[in-house]
């Protein structure tokens, strides 16, 4: 779902940034993936949907985006503990 989503928020703003996200190259089909590496990739993905809403003047996108990207860093530590 939040695939369709960012999908969405390309045809609308084609600027907008998921790089972060495709560096991770994990995507939810990917079963060989562990469960915290796909919830890590939801919290990226996650942040960067909430920065390309808060780029089509959506204001309260900016509180999700800062809260995606708390859940995303403390899920980093999580993998790094586990590595």
């Amino acid at each position: 779902m939040l695939t369709n989503v960012r999908e969405y928020l390309q045809e609308q703003n084609p600027d907008a940034d998921f790089t972060e996200y495709d560096a991770l190259e994990i995507t939810p089909s990917q079963t060989h993936r562990s469960k915290i590496e796909h919830k890590y990739a939801i919290f990226v993905l996650g942040n960067a949907i909430a920065k390309a809403m808060r780029e089509v003047d959506n204001p309260s996108a900016a509180r999700m985006a800062d809260r995606m990207h708390e859940l995303a860093e403390r899920t980093l530590k999580e993998i790094e503990m586990e590595g």
